[in-house]
């Protein structure tokens, strides 16, 4: 696995944490939880928003970590071909 794979799973994973977290706030009907699981999300976010801004720069610095564009070039083609 490359440094780019594991900053995108690790991305991911923040995002799925995030989810998660959100879910058990909007569950439960203990205010003290719901004010936690929330604050919780919050930071969660903060902190993929500062490893998607690592995300960004390594892409740039390395193109050949740049798996948005990977996917989204293989979306583009895969629809071109379905279209065909």
């Amino acid at each position: 696995m490359t440094v780019g794979d594991d900053l995108h799973q690790a991305l991911t994973g923040l995002e799925t944490a995030k989810s998660t977290l959100e879910g058990f706030s909007q569950d439960t009907n203990d205010d003290l939880a719901q004010d936690m699981y929330t604050q919780c999300a919050q930071q969660i976010e903060q902190v993929a928003q500062q490893l998607e801004d690592r995300v960004n720069y390594v892409e740039s610095e390395e193109p050949q970590y740049k798996q948005k564009q990977q996917m989204q070039q293989n979306q583009q083609g895969q629809q071109n071909q379905q279209n065909q």
